[in-house]
């Protein structure tokens, strides 16, 4: 993806809900916490409130482990799911395959075995056809099917469609990991709680993401079924992702989910990207290329147009050949960000 430009734009841009600012009631929630000593490593009464919170959106054997950031999420959960024989099968375009500096694979040893999607999602049939290799020593073997809600290119799956995946997986003896950077934006999208695209769904291990909805900073790995992984909390921390002031973590991630922030936050940013979606087809030579089920939107515009609005604006470009590019809406995205950037595309467009 290219880069968006350094110069410092003049209104808010759709690179990534990564550069919103953190939600008020978070750095409301940090301040609260930020009082006298408690104890370490996760052993402090937030932490404690958290698990129980957990429990409450994700079922009585949830365990939440929180983290530092999604890579490690990603990285410490497919540790404690596999082998170093193992393989891992997801999406060509999965985040762990393109944008992880290939933590997997170095980091837990594990092979991805990538598929390539024209929507971001396996489905039972992409299962069946690239878990293979059992019993050959020469190969890898499948451990794990890993999947993204929602996705790299902005899908969602519905949690049939999860469910489907699932018992795919498990009929071969694989389990189920769920990259959920975004699932709250899932959820919010199709109307559902937490529980329905996950445990419901028969996922083994999510890792919940926080950052790109409000957070200062953390995510947490969420056990659903324990029976799947060992040695998950030696392996937090011998993957440096153990943070010994836990309370501070912990308590972004019981502000965002014990209530309804997770989610007016996720309806916000989708109904931005909504928005954004049809003032950019309206534009007339604007194609909107994947489906906008979530809060990011993927576009084809000239490469010129594309330069000159992200001076003012700042996105990626996603991918190069094509000039497709990236825009993504945020809790603090604004109806008068959106009409901005609308109205110089149009501008950009008709010059």
């Amino acid at each position: 993806m290219t880069q968006p430009t350094e110069n410092r734009p003049a209104a808010r841009g759709f690179a990534s809900d990564n550069q919103a600012s953190v939600h008020p009631d978070v750095l409301a929630a940090l301040a609260e916490v930020n009082d006298g000593h408690q104890p370490a490593y996760g052993e402090d009464a937030v932490t404690g409130r958290l698990r129980d919170v957990v429990r409450r959106h994700f079922g009585a054997r949830a365990e939440v482990f929180p983290v530092f950031n999604g890579t490690g999420a990603n990285v410490v959960s497919l540790q404690a799911m596999s082998e170093r024989w193992s393989s891992v099968v997801c999406p060509e375009s999965a985040h762990i395959n393109t944008d992880e500096c290939g933590a997997a694979e170095k980091i837990a040893g594990l092979k991805l075995i990538t598929v390539p999607t024209p929507d971001g999602k396996l489905t039972p049939d992409l299962v069946e056809r690239y878990a293979v290799g059992f019993g050959n020593i020469q190969r890898r073997l499948p451990a794990v099917v890993s999947i993204t809600q929602s996705t790299e290119l902005g899908t969602v799956y519905t949690a049939e469609e999860t469910a489907a995946v699932a018992a795919a997986a498990h009929e071969r003896g694989l389990t189920v990991h769920m990259d959920g950077a975004r699932i709250a934006n899932a959820a919010a999208s199709l109307g559902v709680p937490l529980r329905a695209l996950t445990t419901d769904a028969g996922v083994d291990v999510l890792s919940f993401g926080g950052t790109k909805n409000g957070l200062l900073l953390g995510e947490a790995i969420v056990v659903l079924n324990p029976d799947t992984v060992r040695g998950m909390a030696y392996l937090r921390k011998s993957s440096m992702q153990l943070a010994s002031k836990m309370r501070y973590v912990s308590a972004q991630l019981v502000a965002l989910l014990d209530g309804d922030l997770w989610l007016r936050n996720a309806s916000h940013a989708n109904a931005m990207a909504r928005r954004l979606e049809a003032a950019a087809r309206a534009v007339p030579g604007v194609a909107i290329t994947q489906a906008v089920q979530a809060n990011t939107i993927f576009a084809l515009i000239p490469k010129d147009v594309a330069e000159r609005l992200r001076k003012r604006f700042p996105f990626y470009t996603w991918d190069e050949a094509t000039g497709e590019v990236r825009w993504v809406c945020s809790f603090d995205t604004t109806g008068d960000d959106v009409d901005a950037f609308a109205a110089a595309l149009a501008a950009e467009m008709a010059g």
